[in-house]
């Protein structure tokens, strides 16, 4: 197995958004970027993956296939990847839609391998030898723009904060591997956590009896289905209640049947969950999603706007966990091509729809009683990853699974009131009723 070094004299170079993006805030602070270390790639993995969810259904009842979650040890946490909750002819609208024009950013070189990977937070899974043999096949493609939303979005997390993200490389003796990043009790962030999952192996009866179930028909060799499943999330919890708690994830799957013959599908979205009702913050994050999704196909942003609010949603409290966002999954049109370009777009938001909210409230004080609203609103933040997501859920349930990992999306402190509602006319009223009430933001 071929060892790679990543280390220079030089610091990793800062990242190009940068300029655009910071170039009139003022007194943000500065931090080294850290060297990358040398480590070993890893050639080939598998893992035990277990279909999640059900399919959802259209008004007519047409049924649709539901999605594999990443869960267990390569769902890090926040990978949270659910079964259909919203209509299925959303998807199948977007399949149908003419083509957008891809923009000059979309259609550039990806570049070579080794030098991209000089700027990851680590080595990637897969071996980097692996990686340029298979540099034009999807799953390496998907491997390093994961690998690359992981590193920008921690060091701009870094450059706010100040702090240093702890790179915890892991691998499961049953097979998996992936890079848990976590920064703890910074000057900003409570806690922060991106990790990146890279799984290969076969699925198992049971998750194809699952996929069979919702009339997915697979036909394996021997009984066995090859797939790669990988995945980047992240869960962003911030000490002042006036910065949101942000959540993303952007995941691929992909199988080999009988013939050779393969089938894929991504996922993936980003959520928002405020303290309070900021309507600017608001517009600013879903608009930036929105012209993600726009480029792509217009339907995009409303259907995969009202999947988020249905499926980030908290049954027992009648309640959303934040404003929602986007989510989609079992994306599988109009091509391939087309597919990976939207959710690269998606992935592209995570800096620029986050990070001008954090700054704009990095000095805004905060009293005591704000403080205690935000920990019970991470109760409920706590309440819905433990109860009702699949990822969490099925990966809390299977033995060997990385605990660390998936319970990285909690928060590292939170409360929980007895009967607790807020007062009539309160900006915490305000909150619960556009939880209990989602609205359009643009």
């Amino acid at each position: 197995m071929a060892t790679f070094a990543f280390c220079s004299a030089n610091k990793v170079g800062r990242l190009p958004w940068r300029k655009c993006l910071f170039s009139n805030i003022k007194g943000s602070r500065g931090s080294e970027e850290p060297s990358l270390r040398q480590l070993p790639g890893a050639r080939c993995f598998t893992f035990r993956l277990v279909s999640q969810g059900t399919a959802g259904r259209s008004a007519a009842g047409a049924s649709r296939r539901g999605p594999l979650a990443l869960g267990g040890v390569a769902a890090v946490a926040a990978a949270a990847v659910a079964g259909l909750m919203a209509n299925g002819h959303h998807l199948r609208r977007a399949e149908m839609a003419t083509k957008i024009p891809q923009t000059a950013d979309e259609l550039e070189p990806e570049g070579d391998i080794l030098e991209r990977c000089r700027g990851f937070m680590s080595a990637p899974v897969t071996d980097i030898s692996l990686l340029q043999e298979r540099r034009g096949q999807m799953c390496t493609r998907m491997e390093m723009m994961i690998m690359e939303t992981q590193a920008e979005f921690c060091r701009a997390l870094q450059e706010v904060d100040g702090g240093t993200f702890k790179v915890d490389r892991w691998h499961r003796k049953e097979g998996g591997g992936g890079i848990s990043c976590v920064m703890q009790d910074g000057q900003v962030f409570e806690k922060a956590g991106v990790n990146v999952s890279v799984v290969f192996g076969h699925l198992t009866e049971e998750a194809a009896r699952q996929m069979r179930s919702r009339g997915k028909v697979l036909k394996g060799k021997d009984g066995k289905l090859p797939f790669c499943a990988m995945g980047v999330s992240s869960v962003i919890h911030p000490k002042s209640p006036h910065i949101p708690t942000v959540h993303f994830n952007y995941r691929y799957f992909e199988i080999e049947e009988e013939d050779g013959s393969k089938q894929w599908w991504f996922g993936g979205g980003t959520d928002l969950t405020p303290v309070y009702v900021n309507k600017d913050d608001a517009f600013l994050f879903h608009n930036t999603l929105k012209e993600a999704c726009d480029k792509h196909h217009p339907q995009y942003y409303s259907d995969f706007k009202k999947w988020c609010d249905r499926y980030f949603y908290i049954r027992h409290r009648g309640e959303t966990r934040g404003i929602g966002g986007i989510f989609f999954d079992d994306l599988d049109g109009p091509s391939q091509e087309e597919a990976f370009s939207f959710v690269k777009s998606c992935a592209k938001t995570v800096v620029p729809c986050y990070l001008p909210i954090v700054y704009k409230h990095l000095k805004d004080p905060f009293s005591a009683e704000e403080k205690d609203w935000q920990q019970v609103r991470r109760g409920r933040y706590v309440e819905f990853n433990l109860v009702y997501d699949r990822g969490v859920k099925f990966g809390l349930a299977t033995p060997g699974s990385r605990i660390e990992s998936i319970l990285m999306s909690l928060p590292l402190t939170a409360r929980w009131e007895y009967m607790h509602e807020p007062a009539k006319g309160t900006r915490e009223a305000e909150m619960l009723e556009v939880l209990r009430n989602p609205k359009e933001w643009v």
